[in-house]
């Protein structure tokens, strides 16, 4: 795998971490501001909804730069986001600032796919992908514990500063170890548009909601599951994130490995093991041993899903896949923000703690449904272009009449 490689993962790293470690700092960031744990909440959800409107937008912006310097372009602006909500001097301003921060995460995944795909051989571009993907999954595990402590011992503004300066290493890795990228000739915002016509495309990105999705239904509640379920004391949550961490890590990298091999496969596979464990999870969240195991397997199969999908989209959309792979990632944060609000709904109608594990198994069952169809509609496309193959071929030429 080439070097170009780890700058992209580093840019992953850093965005990584800024998006999840906000969840482990809200009581810090609301006690400074004088507001509500729920109106903290919105320094969430404002990212999620950043990430789903940036992923277009950049990209569309950035279909007239080579891809290289729009990278460097999209680090540029994560950092001033960060850096604005370390000196947010109120909480709008703080709000605005993860939102500035959230419009290059799409893009960047997006156009990043792209390039790492590029930097490869074909049967090694599930692999390139996921290895990008690695530097979010290791922000799970080392990021996001470390930034949470961090902010709880030094304060949350020091925390959002390092990740700004992570996004600075970040650039410059990109300017020094990505190629530089010939801006792809006759790409038209309409022709990058026109692969949103096929269907294959969409039926992926609609797993990518549903399935990942399935994810956040439990991993957004797990602190009030977990403490009040399982009986962990409140501290022992972010080492139970960090196991959840791990499985994305583990999951990340098998999920590529199988992607490159038998890519449909792999989806019906993980899918499937996803929305079982989910189910399970209801009942293993009474027991601490097995809550931490169900944990690792939920964070493993979720991720092994994120590979084959956004290879997915980058094969269904060959002739234009820049715009398709950035709103791709937008798909999984509207899953993300999608999860959490049905799983606050089944909590507000007193369901239980658990209850969330259900809504995630649900939308899991229904990303494979989505997955066996495409698969049957792949099928059924392939087998009617092969007999129209043989009917051409079985045909007569047509008779030219001699000439005397």
């Amino acid at each position: 795998m080439p070097l170009a490689l780890l700058a992209l993962a580093i840019g992953a790293f850093g965005i990584g971490t800024t998006e999840f470690v906000i969840m482990g700092l809200l009581p810090e960031v609301a006690g400074d501001y004088g507001v509500s744990i729920p109106t903290a909440g919105f320094l969430v959800t404002g990212y999620a909804l950043g990430v789903v409107l940036g992923a277009p937008l950049m990209t569309i912006l950035g279909t007239r730069i080579p891809r290289k310097r729009m990278l460097m372009l999209l680090m540029g602006l994560f950092v001033v986001g960060n850096v604005i909500s370390a000196l947010a001097p109120a909480f709008g301003v703080m709000l605005a600032g993860r939102v500035v921060a959230s419009l290059a995460h799409g893009a960047f995944f997006g156009i990043g796919s792209v390039v790492a795909a590029g930097l490869v051989a074909p049967e090694k571009k599930a692999g390139a992908i996921a290895m990008m993907f690695t530097g979010l999954t290791v922000a799970n595990v080392v990021g996001v514990p470390l930034g949470t402590l961090v902010g709880q011992t030094l304060g949350w503004r020091v925390t959002f500063l390092i990740v700004a300066g992570l996004g600075v290493l970040g650039l410059l890795g990109i300017a020094k170890l990505v190629p530089e990228l010939p801006r792809p000739e006759g790409v038209r915002i309409r022709h990058e548009l026109a692969a949103f016509r096929n269907v294959q495309v969409l039926l992926a990105m609609a797993m990518t909601v549903l399935g990942f999705g399935g994810v956040f239904a439990a991993i957004t509640y797990i602190t009030p599951m977990m403490t009040h379920v399982a009986g962990f004391a409140g501290a022992s949550v972010t080492w139970l994130l960090v196991l959840f961490g791990l499985g994305m890590v583990a999951g990340n990298l098998i999920g590529g490995k199988f992607a490159d091999r038998a890519l449909m496969p792999m989806l019906y596979v993980s899918l499937g093991a996803l929305a079982v464990v989910l189910a399970v999870f209801t009942v293993t969240a009474h027991n601490r041993f097995g809550a931490a195991v169900t944990i690792v397997l939920i964070g493993a199969l979720g991720f092994a899903t994120v590979p084959p999908l956004q290879k997915r989209v980058l094969d269904q959309a060959a002739g234009a896949p820049t715009l398709a792979s950035a709103v791709n990632i937008g798909a999984f944060n509207l899953g993300n923000a999608l999860a959490a609000w049905l799983g606050g709904l089944v909590l507000a109608a007193g369901l239980g703690w658990t209850a969330p594990n259900w809504v995630g198994a649900a939308l899991a069952a229904s990303a494979l449904v989505l997955a066996v169809a495409s698969g049957a509609l792949e099928r059924r496309t392939a087998a009617r272009a092969g007999v129209g193959r043989i009917v051409a071929a079985a045909t007569p030429e047509t008779a030219v009449p001699a000439h005397h």
